[in-house]
């Protein structure tokens, strides 16, 4: 295992140094390499880190969770509410209608392996998505309007409604019946998870604060540890309650996180500086291990009607972003700038693309072939766009979002160095 980890960090590392010098995102050599080093090219990663793959890749998406939810601010969060929630659902609604369209005709599948084959593609990734939009907030690019946060906002709770469509589809491929209960789950989900993670938040801040008045001071380093550790709850209390009740952890983490900055910014702004730097390892380790879930072989099955099915979806996503952006006060740049973050695929495809092949629906092996050529292609696409475009398209602020938190802090409640 130390092995496999030693080659994930040093060749991970390496090709991203290659690709920044390219002028190139860091993901894409980051992608290239768990290509490389997977079980379906050099073999050369143990099997015992695979097997743990997707736990690894979740505490990798925590750590940048965190450090997004202590740079919101919620009085921005209110300011894209209408703007937000349809992010969440009308931009994948739209591509898997194109897929519902126009699959049947340019790949010659059913309109049922075509809504699967939507729903698998649907979701925008996190995990490329979010850790840009943190750096604009740092950086002020869009802040003045809220962009930022209103694209975190959509992507973190875009892939709950497009799992649930997924797991509808695919019950009903199989020859069941679609479930009205599987559709009230996706808002009472994203309700809960809000007010579990507020609650473990409120509940943090009162501990530290205790802590601190009673003379035990806790270095940032261990609040950062504790915040890390009651993140991973809130993950698991996600599965415990699975099918008893619907909840994100994911969006728990976010909310936490948003009520550590709004009761302690000073606290959070530190806290926010730690969790920067544990992304540098876990964006490595997240990157690569989804690289190394592209099983390269089965793109070569695809072909050119796979490539031109997913372009296409692609335009009818990015017309589901500007029908969501209506009525806002977005100018066309800003709004391309939105259309561009908004397609990226990565982590949810590489997690559900192989569901269905593995439940021996006749769709399965193309599902997983398009699935992997559009990582391969909108992960590169989308990450290229937005780093080239957003110093054109969006406008920077004076002061940065960092700067902002800093002018805005209180004295800082229970905080020692570091």
């Amino acid at each position: 295992m130390l092995t496999s980890l030693s080659f994930i960090f040093l060749a991970g590392l390496a090709l991203a140094a290659v690709c920044k010098r390219l002028k190139l995102p860091r993901i894409i050599g980051m992608l290239i390499t768990g290509i490389l080093l997977g079980p379906y090219v050099l073999n050369l990663l143990d099997p015992s880190i695979l097997s743990i793959s997707a736990d690894l890749r979740q505490m990798a998406l925590i750590i940048i969770l965190l450090r997004a939810g202590l740079s919101l601010d919620l009085a921005d969060l209110k300011k894209v509410g209408r703007p937000a929630v349809m992010m969440s659902c009308v931009p994948a609604s739209f591509e898997i209608l194109g897929f519902l369209l126009l699959a049947p005709v340019i790949l010659g599948i059913t309109r049922m392996d075509a809504a699967v084959m939507g729903a698998v593609l649907g979701a925008v990734s996190p995990a490329v998505v979010i850790p840009r939009m943190v750096q604009l907030m740092d950086e002020g690019y869009g802040t003045d309007k809220s962009i930022p946060q209103l694209i975190m906002a959509g992507a973190s709770c875009d892939d709950i409604f497009v799992i649930v469509l997924f797991s509808t589809f695919v019950a009903m491929a199989q020859g069941g019946t679609a479930n009205g209960m599987d559709f009230v789950n996706i808002p009472v989900s994203v309700l809960l998870g809000i007010a579990l993670g507020a609650a473990a938040g409120y509940c943090m801040n009162l501990f530290f604060e205790a802590a601190y008045a009673s003379g035990n001071y806790i270095r940032n380093s261990m609040k950062a540890v504790i915040v890390l550790g009651v993140s991973f709850l809130l993950m698991a209390v996600e599965t415990w309650l699975n099918g008893i009740v619907s909840l994100s952890g994911l969006l728990a983490v976010v909310s936490m996180a948003c009520v550590l900055n709004r009761k302690s910014p000073a606290v959070s702004k530190r806290l926010s500086e730690k969790f920067g730097k544990l992304w540098i390892a876990a964006e490595v380790l997240l990157f690569v291990l989804v690289g190394a879930a592209v099983d390269i072989r089965y793109t070569l099955n695809a072909g050119f009607p796979a490539v031109l099915m997913i372009l296409t979806a692609l335009v009818f996503r990015s017309l589901g972003v500007s029908l969501c952006l209506m009525g806002t006060a977005l100018n066309r740049k800003e709004r391309l700038f939105c259309i561009i973050a908004y397609l990226p695929k990565a982590t949810v495809q590489a997690a559900i693309g192989s569901v269905p092949l593995a439940l021996g629906l006749p769709c399965g092996q193309l599902v997983l072939c398009v699935a992997v050529l559009s990582i391969l292609i909108t992960a590169p696409l989308g990450a290229v766009g937005m780093d080239l475009t957003f110093r054109k398209l969006l406008k920077k602020e004076e002061h940065s979002m960092a700067d902002r938190q800093e002018d805005s802090a209180p004295p800082l409640t229970g905080s020692t160095s570091a």
